[in-house]
């Protein structure tokens, strides 16, 4: 049996273990100074009893075809599926970093024969000899700079970025289908619109048609009528083409090829909500997306400490344990046990700048991360302000739009009236009917840019609103 000699470097390690060095690390981003309140929230009309939206925020347009889609859209959504399996795989790289940091055991058989031709042309060949082995090694880096922890503390931090940015997918793979399918029944609203248009211009064509052949009306009118009725048609045409391409679209987004899905047409949309306003604080708290940009942050701060824990010593404690003899019968004896017991401290002296030069890459992707983050902050607290302006903006615009419409219709009825007395040609019918159509055509679009901004708004605020004096009240009741 032998034992290793006592390593000379070893009070050095020692005395190096002892002083505890500190690894060297940068200050913390300047973080984003929320304002007190939304910019636009003073345009926003309130609801009249304000409550906590739930998280599934399409709940509260109240459509269980919409609620049935987004339970299916968690289940089969691809891009979703992706990013659970990027997490999957951040997690095997974080108990992989774990298990870097215990000893490790390896063991391995051998066998070999070997042999040597003779010395000299006159002397004998030599016998060839027999070795077999069976040897157990241990090692393990004695983390005294923090390198390992470091890199298992990116990697939590790669973890916990990974699960955000599924939550935010998910967000986004949400707020895609709900507005996906208000746009759907958006075009099938228009679809029944253009139908009713169809048959209301065909009537007035049979209507010219007869003033013509009684030779009331002129030939130009028959042909204004029938030009207004294919354009409706054109019109209606293009108009199914939207509502199957957005089934389509829905299908894709459920994981589905188109021809796995039908939802059968209601032309109908929802009912417009009336939702409270969050501070920005409780905005930054909940936003997923910039969770996962406070991760990354993070993680390029842990690969400052393990790209400085490169400029000191590694120390490495090593144990050995072989039998060997040249046969495999009665290996395991105490007589063909050799082992050692050992350390290693090993320093780099020169690197021709290398750990200088990743010293400076891990810096600056600390600035790179925390200007990211600081960019999805600002461009969060951006989208909620463009979307209460634009909610607000657009109920107004919708009040507007019904009262052209009203006008419209009024106008339409007088002047089909004056048609048939032969006060009015017919352009002014084709101006009149043109108007009534843009009109309730254009009060859809606005509606449904209108369910866009509210979905949109709660989506931007992950789904979860709170007004400020319920928060106050339900800190009061905990004990807070």
């Amino acid at each position: 049996m032998m034992n290793s000699p006592r390593h000379p470097l070893l009070p050095l390690a020692l005395g190096l273990l002892l002083s505890g060095c500190a690894i060297t690390r940068a200050d913390a981003p300047a973080p984003v100074v929320a304002p007190a309140q939304f910019k636009e929230a003073g345009a926003w009309q309130r609801a009249a009893t304000e409550s906590a939206v739930p998280d599934p925020w399409w709940t509260l347009f109240k459509d269980p075809v919409l609620d049935d889609l987004e339970a299916r859209l968690v289940i089969g959504n691809e891009n979703l599926k992706a990013a659970m399996a990027q997490l999957a795989s951040a997690r095997a790289t974080l108990e992989a970093s774990r298990s870097a940091m215990h000893p490790t055991l390896a063991t391995g058989l051998t066998a070999t024969r070997s042999g040597s031709p003779p010395a000299s042309t006159s002397a004998s060949a030599q016998t060839p000899s027999n070795n077999v082995a069976l040897a157990t090694n241990a090692s393990w880096e004695v983390d005294l700079w923090g390198r390992l922890a470091q890199i298992s503390s990116g990697a939590q931090a790669a973890v916990q970025a990974s699960a955000n940015d599924l939550a935010a997918a998910r967000l986004s793979a949400q707020a895609l289908l709900a507005q996906s399918y208000f746009s759907m029944r958006t075009a099938e609203a228009q679809q029944g619109l253009l139908a009713r248009s169809v048959q209301a211009y065909r009537r007035s064509l049979d209507l010219t048609q007869v003033r013509y052949d009684s030779g009331v009306a002129a030939r130009s009118d028959v042909l204004q009528a029938q030009i207004q009725l294919n354009s409706a048609k054109a019109q209606l045409a293009e108009v199914k083409v939207q509502r199957a391409q957005l089934e389509h679209a829905i299908a894709v987004l459920l994981g589905l090829a188109p021809a796995a899905l039908t939802i059968m047409p209601t032309g109908t949309l929802a009912a417009t909500l009336s939702v409270p306003v969050s501070l920005p604080a409780t905005l930054l708290e909940r936003r997923p997306d910039i969770a996962a940009a406070q991760s990354r942050v993070a993680a390029a701060y842990a690969q400052i400490g393990v790209a400085d824990a490169a400029y000191f010593p590694a120390l490495t404690l090593s144990a050995g344990a072989q039998y060997g003899q040249s046969s495999l019968a009665g290996l395991v004896n105490a007589p063909n046990l050799f082992w050692s017991l050992g350390s290693s401290l090993a320093q780099s002296i020169f690197d021709g700048g290398q750990r200088k030069q990743a010293s400076a890459q891990a810096r600056a992707s600390v600035d790179q991360a925390s200007a990211a983050y600081r960019q999805v902050v600002l461009t969060a607290l951006q989208e909620v302000e463009d979307n209460l302006v634009l909610a607000d903006q657009l109920q107004r615009e919708v009040q507007s739009q019904q009262e052209a419409l009203q006008y419209a219709q009024r106008n339409l009825d007088i002047t089909l009236e004056q048609y048939r007395a032969g006060t009015v040609s017919y352009l002014n019918v084709v101006s009149a009917q043109t108007a009534t159509l843009n009109s309730e055509s254009s009060l859809l679009s606005v509606r449904n840019r209108q369910l866009a901004a509210v979905n949109q708004l709660l989506k931007n605020i992950a789904g979860r609103w709170q007004d400020a004096n319920d928060k106050q009240s339900i800190a009061s009741d905990s004990g807070e």
